[in-house]
């Protein structure tokens, strides 16, 4: 079904493997899409280190906020490039009164000063209006959703955290190093009933837990690709961030003009494929014919398998799911059960949902109404919601008869939002079993509370799949069990929505706006730069991974993201709800050693005078910050609160095996929080002490190793130590770092 092949490889433009090549590797390197646009937008001169550019932002009303303060502290005076406000996360999110629409009346009066454009709430997700609206061939988007991907129309797209939004908004660069290609070779063509979402599902199994593809460009080619739809191509290539690659890009070809041209920009569409024999760092091969319909277990996108293996023995998936489900509630409460939904050894939903970036395309609803003709979903059964991705989608599924024919059947469509992705609608039952069409399934990422006694689980699957299985009265039913006539009707956009409808304010900026600020919209706290030596308390130590949903949560409390003291009170509520308390308990300690007092915390006060009188320094010298460490920590969402949030509870560096993704990393340097790296078993726990000595003239100096001592806290003598690095840091970053973050760096300059 899919093969790996983990050594360089170079392929000819189709991608077959070049015989006899004698092309240099050097040489070969530039031949790939992926070079090319990121050639284009290097602002560096050098490839090797790369300051990017990107041709427009994109970010949603749960993060747009914070980006706004941010680059206005940094001195905002117009969006340089277009900035797409969108209002699609928090349409329904009722949640402390006013706030979300604060928000949006705040984003609507940044477009109109700074120059922006101001999607309105239910118009689309935002990565569909950047797919009908911005991306074109040879362009790259930054956005701060970690799905920022469309590949599939010849645009580079990266999801990061805001920082590096602010960056671009301020006229700076995104900086990394020449990131490794992989190739996708795709051959055959998908089985009736087979979807995207089963593709990307199969991939994500294949390359996520390896770690085969992370940060890294994938580079889709082969004759496979022309035998798919764009749709079905942009709702692979969405889910390509759930493998932790770092973008994607496609070659395009005369069905991608038409897409472009359907939605008035043709000028956007060039043929795009490697432009001779191509080097490759690595390949994977899908043979599309061979993909069968997938599933993804609860509580990971990579936790996959066919609907057939499951049926074939659901007792051995299931309990693993349980035990897993178990462990992140706790033992309060009534037990989680899955085994219980085996009905006569079929599994038996409780809920599906179909909707946003990757489930809400027309080709994904008009299949299910195929599946759903003549089908009656009563009451008693599970129920089926279906979100299209955007107006005009909504609007062509009525003008064809496609929405009249779900709602008969008994679906319900609902206007464009994210809100089932990440939990602020449509939340399960405690102990209930949902199956969705949308990005990821981790814990509480469906809205329940472990904390409060609430546990429901998710299962991803293909619109086709979900839709076979409400036909089969909520029994797991794969699509291609079934026989299906699919009609195919080819989607019509009609550009009057956006047109009339959307506020696009570029390069039109009013500096005399008044921006309106609701009550819950607060201004970034004082965050104070590194001082000589950094003294950490360990606030949470964690086994095994540390996902951004458990830093920071979706759903309801995502609606405080606008007020950084408020939304830090939810940081890692789910997986260690005392992190919170302890993170404040030394943040205080910090507190009065800036005020010159003694800590109310005697073996801080004891430790600060000795390490006082060994290096003759001062009280003033020393930082004393919490800190987080875990076998890997970041995996997920490219929510920069996942790491704002610590750093605003007084966090001044995580200490980990592995970063699950560069987004993170950035988003943990951007907040003045030293990424610490080491390869030995991390065995702090919480309340250890750490001392590092001299960090500000490490950080500076670009320093190669970095030692942490760990003091015994009753005699400050060293009773161990941990052999840390910070990774390769540029010269901004070391001095963000030592800034104590981006805010100040930029207030610096």
């Amino acid at each position: 079904m899919i093969k790996l092949t983990d050594h360089g490889v170079f392929l000819t433009p189709d991608g077959q493997l070049a015989k006899g090549c004698d092309i240099l590797k050097e040489d070969a390197v530039k031949n790939t899409m992926a070079y090319s646009i990121l050639k284009a937008h290097n602002q560096s001169g050098s490839m090797e280190q790369l300051c990017l550019k990107f041709d427009a932002l994109v970010s949603p009303d749960n993060n747009y906020v914070n980006i706004l303060q941010t680059a206005r502290a940094g001195g905002l005076t117009k969006f340089p490039v277009p900035y797409v406000l969108s209002n699609c996360h928090h349409t329904l999110c009722a949640v402390g009164g006013t706030i979300n629409e604060d928000d949006h009346v705040f984003g609507l009066g940044n477009a109109r000063k700074y120059g922006g454009i101001f999607v309105p709430p239910y118009r689309a997700v935002l990565h569909q209006y950047m797919r009908e609206m911005m991306a074109g061939a040879g362009k790259m988007i930054l956005g701060s959703d970690s799905h920022t991907r469309y590949g599939g129309l010849g645009t580079m797209g990266i999801g990061e955290g805001g920082g590096e939004v602010v960056k671009q908004l301020l006229s700076k660069t995104y900086d990394m190093k020449m990131p490794p290609v992989v190739a996708v070779k795709l051959t055959g063509s998908p089985k009736p009933g087979v979807g995207p979402q089963d593709v990307a599902l199969a991939l994500i199994g294949a390359t996520f837990k390896n770690g085969f593809v992370k940060n890294k460009v994938l580079e889709f080619l082969g004759e496979g690709i022309h035998g798919l739809s764009v749709e079905y191509r942009m709702g692979i290539d969405v889910m390509t961030t759930e493998s932790a690659a770092l973008s994607s890009i496609w070659c395009t070809d005369g069905k991608v003009k038409d897409y472009l041209s359907m939605h008035g920009r043709e000028s956007d569409y060039r043929e795009m494929k490697p432009s001779g024999t191509a080097y490759y760092d690595a390949m994977i091969e899908i043979d599309l014919s061979s993909i069968e319909c997938m599933m993804a277990l609860p509580f990971h996108p990579s936790n996959v398998c066919s609907i057939r293996e499951f049926k074939e023995n659901p007792e051995k998936y299931l309990q693993k799911a349980e035990e897993e489900g178990q462990k992140i509630k706790g033992n309060s409460g009534k037990k989680f059960e899955l085994m219980n939904k085996l009905k006569d050894g079929n599994l038996q939903i409780d809920q599906a949902l179909v909707s946003g970036c990757s489930g809400g395309m027309f080709e994904n609803i008009a299949a299910m109404a195929d599946i759903l003709r003549g089908c009656a979903i009563n009451g008693n059964q599970p129920g089926l919601g279906i979100n299209p991705a955007s107006q005009p989608v909504y609007l062509d599924l009525t003008e064809k008869g496609i929405a009249g024919e779900l709602t008969v059947a008994g679906a319900v469509l609902r206007p464009a939002i994210c809100g089932p992705c990440f939990g602020v609608t449509d939340v399960p039952a405690d102990n209930q079993l949902s199956i969705r069409h949308t990005t990821r399934n981790y814990p509480n990422r469906e809205g329940s509370k472990p904390g409060q006694n609430q546990m429901a689980a998710v299962i991803l699957m293909d619109a086709r799949s979900i839709a076979a299985t409400i036909r089969n009265g909520g029994a797991l039913t794969a699509a291609s069990e079934l026989d299906v006539t699919y009609r195919n009707p080819q989607y019509h956009f009609n550009p009057e929505i956006y047109k009339n409808q959307v506020f696009d304010h570029f390069g039109k900026g009013n500096p005399e706006e008044k921006l309106q600020m609701g009550p819950n919209i607060a201004d970034w706290p004082e965050m104070y730069p590194l001082t000589r030596h950094l003294l950490l308390k360990t606030a949470g130590a964690y086994e095994g991974s540390v996902t951004t949903d458990e830093l920071i949560p979706s759903g309801d409390a995502s609606s405080y993201r606008s007020n950084p003291e408020k939304i830090s009170e939810y940081m890692m509520m789910s997986r260690d709800p005392g992190y919170v308390k302890r993170a404040k308990e030394i943040r205080e300690m910090d507190r009065l050693r800036r005020q010159g007092n003694p800590s109310v915390d005697p073996a801080c006060h004891k430790l600060l005078a000795k390490i006082c009188g060994e290096t003759g320094c001062g009280v003033s010298d020393i930082t004393i910050g919490s800190l987080m460490a875990g076998t890997q920590i970041g995996d997920g969402s490219s929510r920069e609160q996942a790491a704002s949030c610590q750093k605003v509870l007084g966090g001044y560096a995580n200490l980990a095996n592995e970063y699950a993704t560069k987004r993170y990393r950035s988003n943990l340097i951007n907040w003045g929080i030293l990424p610490l790296l080491t390869e030995e078993r991390i065995g702090v726990e919480n309340g250890d002490w750490l001392l590092i000595k001299d960090v500000a003239s490490a950080v500076e100096s670009g320093a190669k190793t970095i030692t942490a001592e760990l003091l015994d806290s009753e005699t400050g003598t060293v009773k161990g130590s941990v052999n840390c690095t910070l990774g390769e840091l540029t010269k901004d970053e070391r001095m963000i770092l030592l800034a104590g973050c981006l805010i100040n760096f930029y207030g610096e300059k």
